[in-house]
């Protein structure tokens, strides 16, 4: 949802919420910020009976001179000193109001005289009864000050105290687990699942298929169980993946073989789905669908980055179900295949799934349908990869995107011609995209140049002082051996308009995932639900990674050691850092143009 306050002392203050998160912008250029230390933040919440005001991070080095890891502030006397700020510990379908109090003085004496900027604000309900799309991420962000200070960096499932481990795992699934083994909960006697997975290889979602099997419930699932075991140059025997650790499951579960279809066809390639569809007992149709980026695996889960998208829409779930259909005959070249064989099949193959959605025909909004529409892979072009490049190009005021694979070609190609104006790009990035020592083709970044702005999976390998700890990874915690930090894979273009488009499920936005592997994505237009859940929850991941990677980046340049950079200036220089042209400016302007403002 999208608020704003009135303004006062020529100060507005935007709004927009997901399910647990709010992000905000002070807009300030009708105010007088001369002298200005920053914001005390208040929250109320009615429902609670709580009013207090928000911790930070950061202190006033003359009021709190050797900070702990232990130190908590309150924004009261150690304000926030940014026109960007976010609160990630809402609960859903909650009301509650801000007060944003400018204050100004020194920091042992501060004037607050001046009336504070009030904004009421609804988060999303978690499950919606309106709406046909409900969406969850897991925290993604096991590099991060909570993980160590709550449970010392330890593996969750190597924490020994049972209550503890429980809330480690509760802590990083978040919302993510439980609405999967909902949707799957939901199916009765009669009814059926079909399931699509590259992964298959975690108990409890296995067991809740199993339970759905004993109640009744026609479950059939296609996983990825293609042949490519190898020895390495060790001579160690490399076991398929992920085939053994899939058949492995299905022993565990007790799902039996008339359950299962093993996708073996096009070894080299990945069959890369996370999807389930549900169909009614009686009805012609399936009217629900679960997509996202989500492996089942504790890693997927429970680790990196991810969304789980549900989907309650006929149309959309006819779509998944004839792709479905479709892989259920493990179409493509098989081993023992001749070469002119396989392209026969696979010719074959990427025809019948084009069939079920053909490429639009560009990347405006004009060519874009209302409501959703479904793209399955492998097709035998690229051009839906190239509209996605363009929806990000395209974007009047603002466009966001993960890349858990790095920036491809087609991106860069469009906008490396932009220029520090128009729309601002923000990219999430599974690691930083830099040049590769041995390749011949040239390198291009995209950066401030381009207005687009980079964050990547990084954590704090130093620590910082006395009062900010080393982190872990999830590849340290053993949840990802591969995909570390960043897996989601949607892209947002324009998500503060009237009109957002919401791009998300498994393909990664690369050749691959358009030509070569099973993948799945729905493009979501004109919801703006949908479009603020994954613009706040987008907001918590960058912000958190970018100063994770600008940080690791530069951690051996002389400045950031200097210490005085990790407390809050003492007068009104921070203010600098938004001078017109900047991130931080161009940030608080893409608020200041948000359309479809709603009343708590």
């Amino acid at each position: 949802m999208r608020f704003k306050s009135n303004t006062t002392g020529g100060y507005t203050v935007y709004a927009v919420t997901g399910t647990n998160t709010a992000s905000f912008a002070i807009d300030y250029r009708e105010a007088d910020t001369k002298g200005l230390l920053g914001f005390a933040v208040e929250r109320r919440d009615p429902t609670a009976d709580e009013k207090y005001f928000m911790y930070g991070f950061k202190v006033f080095k003359d009021i709190l001179p050797h900070p702990t890891k232990e130190t908590k502030v309150s924004t009261f006397n150690h304000p926030v000193q940014s026109f960007v700020w976010d609160d990630f510990t809402c609960k859903t379908d909650r009301v509650y109001e801000y007060s944003f109090y400018p204050l100004k003085g020194k920091p042992k004496n501060i004037d607050r005289s001046a009336s504070p900027v009030k904004i009421k604000i609804k988060t999303e309900a978690l499950y919606s009864t309106e709406d046909e799309h409900d969406v969850f991420f897991n925290r993604g962000v096991a590099s991060s000050q909570a993980y160590s200070r709550e449970f010392n960096n330890v593996p969750p499932d190597k924490i020994t105290d049972p209550d503890q481990r429980k809330r480690a795992f509760a802590w990083l699934g978040r919302d993510l687990p439980a609405a999967l083994l909902k949707f799957i909960g939901q199916a009765k006697k009669g009814d059926t699942l079909l399931g699509c997975f590259y992964e298959f290889r975690f108990l409890e979602v296995a067991q809740a298929f199993k339970a759905a099997l004993d109640r009744g419930v026609n479950v059939k699932i296609i996983f990825d169980a293609k042949v490519n075991g190898f020895t390495d140059k060790k001579g160690a025997v490399q076991k398929s993946f992920p085939r053994e650790e899939n058949l492995d499951m299905v022993k565990k579960a007790g799902l039996p073989a008339s359950s299962i279809i093993k996708r073996e066809a096009n070894a080299n390639n990945i069959h890369h789905n996370k999807f389930i569809v549900l169909q009614r007992k009686g009805e012609t149709d399936p009217s629900a669908v679960w997509t996202g980026s989500t492996n089942i695996s504790q890693g997927g889960i429970y680790g990196q980055t991810n969304v789980g998208h549900w989907v309650r829409n006929t149309e959309t779930a006819k779509q998944y179900k004839k792709y479905w259909e479709v892989l259920s005959s493990d179409p493509g070249g098989q081993a023992g295949d001749t070469q002119s064989d396989k392209n026969k099949k696979n010719k074959v193959f990427k025809t019948n799934v084009v069939a079920i959605q053909d490429d639009l025909p560009g990347a405006t909004l004009n060519d874009i349908p209302k409501g959703i529409t479904t793209i399955f892979s492998p097709r035998s072009a690229i051009n839906m990869l190239n509209n996605y490049a363009g929806m990000v190009d395209g974007a009047t005021d603002l466009a966001n995107v993960t890349l858990a694979f790095g920036v491809n070609a087609v991106f860069k190609n469009l906008l490396q011609n932009n220029n520090a104006q128009g729309a601002i790009t923000f990219m999430l990035l599974e690691k930083e995209d830099k040049a590769k020592p041995k390749s011949k083709t040239p390198f291009t970044f995209l950066g401030a140049a381009n207005n687009v702005y980079q964050a990547f999976g990084s954590y704090i390998s130093d620590p910082l002082y006395d009062w900010v700890q080393v982190e872990t990874s999830t590849r340290n915690l053993k949840l990802n051996s591969h995909v570390a930090y960043i897996h989601s894979k949607f892209l947002l273009m324009d998500p503060l308009s009237d009109d957002p488009v919401v791009v998300t499920g498994s393909a990664n936005f690369s050749d691959a995932s358009t030509k070569s592997n099973d993948e799945n994505m729905i493009i979501v237009r004109g919801n703006r639900r949908v479009a603020d859940i994954y613009f706040t929850e987008f907001n918590r991941l960058f912000n958190h990674y970018y100063f994770r990677a600008v940080f690791e980046k530069t951690k051996d340049q002389a400045a950031a050691k200097t210490e005085d950079s990790f407390y809050l200036q003492v007068d009104d220089s921070w203010t600098g850092k938004y001078k017109p042209g900047s991130l931080r400016a161009k940030r608080v302007l893409t608020y200041s143009k948000m359309k479809g403002f709603t009343k708590p």
